[in-house]
């Protein structure tokens, strides 16, 4: 019924946990103390980044260039109508899609 040593032990605060929260590292920096951060990215990271930012430059690039070049891509549906006698045909209902 009561409490045993090594259960009040198990519930006691941490040290780390008594100590007073730290401010925010982020809290209400201008631009240039943003910036001036930067400056503690690991070096081993700077090439892991360009690799990253390369690839989303090229998938973006891919990506818009296939929707501007090529002119048979539906984008919207079109000829509804004939999209429905195909259902229609086949023994599909339109409104079970």
């Amino acid at each position: 019924m009561y409490a045993s040593r090594a259960a009040l032990q198990a519930f006691r605060p941490t040290v780390r946990m008594m100590r007073p929260v730290p401010k925010e590292e982020q809290a209400a920096h201008t631009v240039s103390q943003r910036l001036r951060r930067l400056r503690k990215i690991p070096p081993e990271l700077i090439p892991l980044g360009v690799v990253v930012g390369f690839a989303i430059c090229a998938a973006v690039y891919s990506c818009s260039r296939h929707l501007i070049v090529d002119k048979t891509i539906r984008l919207k549906r079109q000829n509804r109508a004939a999209d429905n006698q195909h259902h229609d045909a086949h023994g599909e209902h339109a409104e079970s899609h």
